[in-house]
């Protein structure tokens, strides 16, 4: 009987990552609830829920999930990403970086962590170590939207306008409907404009 109710679990858990995968994530946590309630120290299970309520923008709950997915494992690099970008998302560069550090030491050379880690790192004043980051993010995963825009926006605080704009294009190029890639990119235009007409009035 405990074999047929493992079986089941492990089906279900499977059943709700599909849906995840789909953007189902209202109709993931239906069944991850339920499975937590049956199995309610299970870190995966937990790690699951936390992956999902992020993707709704539910901060807290997904928070709260992660803590306790990271009080069960403590090697849980996904428990740690997801409290280091939900704490970079409310630009808490030192509890982020806290976390992220644990995420990267975890799981290394994984682009996400490292694409988190590298802008929490560039917020927190650590500008150089935080653009190698992002760049050895983007050497991993070229083509990654975020990634592009993130390191950009990086070129852009540096003012290194030509290398923003090309890796804001980059962006647009794989994504045409990428909304934050399309007005970068209108940005450092008028930044490059700028630039010109105050050089040719020099």
């Amino acid at each position: 009987m405990q074999r047929a109710s493992d079986d089941q679990n492990m089906a279900d858990l499977h059943k709700a990552e599909l849906l995840k995968l789909e953007g189902r994530h209202a109709d993931a946590l239906v069944i991850l609830e339920k499975l937590l309630s049956v199995d309610p120290d299970n870190p995966l299970i937990l790690e699951e829920i936390a992956d999902n309520e992020l993707s709704l923008e539910q901060y807290d709950r997904a928070r709260t999930a992660a803590l306790s997915a990271a009080a069960l494992d403590p090697e849980s690099y996904t428990a740690y990403y997801i409290l280091g970008f939900i704490a970079s998302h409310r630009e808490q560069w030192a509890d982020s970086l806290e976390y992220l550090k644990k995420a990267n030491g975890l799981k290394p050379n994984n682009p996400e962590i490292l694409r988190c880690f590298g802008w929490s790192l560039f917020n927190d004043g650590q500008m150089t170590s935080g653009t190698v980051t992002l760049e050895r993010a983007l050497n991993l995963d070229s083509d990654n939207t975020l990634t592009l825009c993130d390191l950009g926006v990086v070129y852009v605080q540096s003012q290194n306008f030509a290398k923003a704009r090309a890796l804001f294009q980059r962006a647009a190029d794989i994504d045409p409907t990428n909304t934050r890639a399309l007005e970068c990119l209108q940005m450092v235009g008028r930044i490059q404009m700028q630039t010109g007409e105050l050089k040719g009035q020099n």
